[in-house]
């Protein structure tokens, strides 16, 4: 099985490179964050006739997440962090497999909880997702979507110079990584893909240039249950997909697994 993860930033606008990416790659199940259209809009029946059911839950020009299965969900649930509905978080289950699409809060600018009310929500979003995704061994799950940290040194183009940037600071890395660790999770991109080959899944449309710049972030994550009955096969990063007209500043990454 097949399963992408992917900030698409806009739906609407994105919409024709999601249908290629879904024929080039043909996946079991794709992830999507920032959809950025209520439910109706979202093009439910053009995915249908590419062979998925889509669950979704969005709101109107912001946040937003969705999953397209081949599979018909036994249920699907959302659940609203901080008590928020702010449309972040959608799950399905296929079987005993519970899938996840998560799109964390950005945080804002200011590394600050004084300061500022953004980075406040973010952590304390950080903090519940430690409890909601605290999973007992024998339980499958996949949590995918834009988590908007990158928890490890080498996981942005210099740590020295982002070290007290949000999205790379240390609160937001180890709560990160206690969240990884509580839910008995593999990361799946770093059990397959590390430095010195690109880890990056997001550059800022400020840079010009991403692949000369590089100056990237690996905010984007797909997380397995360590289970026997999953057994991980591969992982990629489609970096290609930055290069196209208007991409999203985030790019499609996949993990490949066989499930029983």
């Amino acid at each position: 099985m097949k399963i992408i993860s992917w900030n698409v930033n806009s739906i609407r606008v994105r919409k024709e490179q999601l249908v290629k990416l879904l024929k080039d790659e043909n996946p079991d199940f794709v992830c999507l964050q920032e959809t950025k259209v209520l439910n109706e809009i979202f093009p439910i029946d053009e995915i249908k006739k590419l062979g998925y059911h889509s669950y979704v839950n969005g709101m109107l020009a912001y946040n937003g997440v969705a999953i397209l299965s081949k599979y018909e969900a036994v249920k699907a649930n959302i659940h609203n962090f901080c008590k928020k509905k702010d449309s972040r978080h959608i799950n399905i289950k296929f079987k005993n497999l519970n899938i996840h699409s998560i799109y964390v809060p950005a945080g804002g600018d200011l590394a600050d909880i004084s300061l500022n009310e953004k980075f406040k929500y973010k952590l304390e979003f950080l903090r519940e997702m430690r409890s909601y995704f605290k999973f007992e061994k024998s339980e499958l799950n996949i949590l995918c979507g834009d988590l908007n940290v990158a928890p490890y040194e080498d996981d942005v183009w210099s740590h020295t110079q982002l070290k007290n940037v949000v999205s790379h600071t240390q609160m937001e890395r180890e709560s990160l990584i206690n969240i990884l660790e509580a839910g008995n999770f593999v990361d799946g991109i770093r059990n397959f893909i590390s430095p010195p080959r690109n880890i990056f899944t997001w550059w800022s449309y400020r840079s010009n240039n991403f692949r000369v710049n590089n100056r990237g972030r690996r905010l984007d994550h797909i997380w397995v249950t360590d289970s026997k009955k999953i057994n991980l096969k591969d992982a990629q990063i489609f970096d290609d997909r930055r290069e196209l007209n208007k991409p999203s500043d985030h790019v499609p990454i996949s993990l490949e697994f066989d499930y029983s």
